[in-house]
């Protein structure tokens, strides 16, 4: 990709990675993803971020596109350490020996553990409130710890009232265009909300207080500019992608369930349709996702909104079966909050599945539905109707839940 000129002097000089399918264990198909990073052209030519090392000769060569032919880089500025990002960056030092190079103060403890060569380099910490000149222009930095790890940072230019806000308010965007406002606004909503239920959900309330913090500073931003995906442009838009993600991190439920499950002869399958139909009697809007055919980000995508979590499973050598468990695994780690849980299943001769199911989500903190329905190998009619007064009772609590 050739540099893209997003403000006078100012250039997107990332890269896209249209073959990317897997980032920290969640799907990306089929849509890729984006490493962006920026080059300013003032008194000192400033870049903000590198890119992932496998693609260093696409980024070399917009570097020296955007400087003219004649490329010099006399300030690095390393808003993130995760190797997607700062993984060209030995290179970068050792080819343009740049004067200075600045990161959060958790980003200089952890340079060293990333960079093993760095013991030399020109490193200067900048937290929260610092500043520096880089000619006409002044770069303000303000720490935004576990968004999503703890060295991030967020580098706002004043002058042209830009931020480069590293993983935040990023997405998993493959595409030749560079803003949010070139391509349909629903799908870049649900690339945004996707990114946030893999990534930074388990960091919410650490969210609120940093979007709490920026509005205190009462910084003028009218383009956003994340290290993945495409970049918000306009005071519209930037507040567009503030308050989506103010909304992510209150977590409040809706009137919507997800049905998790996995089957092997399709008695659970079975018993999840009854109690999908036991939810919609009640207003719900219901997805059924068999973890066979959909993998455990895009059930995440779904818990993200949903006021209720069901999940089912048969019972499988005196446990769950493996799918279902690394479902219940990865969306423990991203902590879902504020959600009504319950749990089925079937079974052949041990019958330990409910039990299991149970306990994973209660130590998720959900608001468990009792009882639980579990059935000796294939469900009848009374199963059945057991599942739908489970599905009943469950749309009930949600209802209930949001009318408080």
């Amino acid at each position: 990709m050739k540099p893209v000129e997003i403000k006078k002097d100012i250039f997107w000089v990332g890269v896209v990675d249209w073959n990317s399918r897997d980032f920290h264990g969640y799907s990306l198909s089929p849509s890729g993803t984006t490493y962006n990073a920026f080059l300013v052209k003032d008194e000192k030519v400033t870049l903000f971020d590198t890119v992932k090392h496998d693609h260093l000769d696409e980024f070399l060569c917009a570097i020296a596109q955007a400087c003219g032919g004649t490329p010099r880089i006399d300030y690095m500025v390393v808003n993130h350490l995760e190797p997607d990002h700062s993984g060209c960056l030995s290179t970068i030092v050792e080819r343009f020996h740049p004067e200075k190079i600045f990161c959060s103060p958790m980003g200089e403890k952890n340079l060293r553990s990333y960079h093993h060569d760095s013991k030399d380099w020109p490193v200067e910490a900048v937290p929260t409130g610092s500043s520096i000149s880089i000619g006409k222009r002044t770069v303000q930095f303000i720490e935004t710890r576990m968004l999503h790890w703890p060295d991030n940072m967020l580098s706002y230019i004043p002058e042209d009232k830009i931020a480069f806000s590293s993983d935040a308010f990023g997405q998993n965007w493959a595409s030749t265009e560079r803003f949010c406002d070139e391509v349909d606004r629903s799908a870049i909503f649900a690339s945004l909300a996707d990114y946030y239920a893999n990534i930074v959900l388990p960091y919410s309330a650490v969210v609120l207080k940093t979007l709490d913090a920026l509005v205190g500073m009462n910084l003028d931003i009218d383009m956003l500019c994340p290290d993945h995906g495409l970049i918000w442009r306009g005071k519209e838009d930037v507040a567009y992608a503030l308050d989506c993600y103010r909304q992510f991190a209150l977590q409040k439920p809706t009137k919507k369930a997800v049905i998790v499950y996995d089957t092997m002869w399709h008695s659970t399958e079975k018993m999840a349709s009854a109690i999908c139909d036991g939810l919609a009697a009640e207003g719900i809007s219901v997805r059924i996702m068999s973890v066979k055919h959909n993998h455990h980000s895009a059930v995440m995508r779904e818990v993200l909104d949903a006021g209720a979590v069901l999940v089912g499973s048969p019972t499988h050598n005196n446990g769950i079966l493996p799918l279902v468990a690394d479902v219940l695994t990865y969306m423990k780690g991203l902590r879902p909050q504020n959600k009504i849980g319950a749990a089925f299943g079937s079974f052949g001769w041990s019958g330990e599945c409910v039990k299991i199911l149970t306990e994973h989500l209660v130590g998720m903190g959900m608001e468990m539905v009792e009882p639980a329905v579990k059935v000796k190998n294939k469900p009848d009619h009374d199963t059945f109707q057991a599942c739908f007064e489970l599905g009943k009772k469950v749309g009930q609590a949600i209802n209930a839940k949001l009318s408080a």
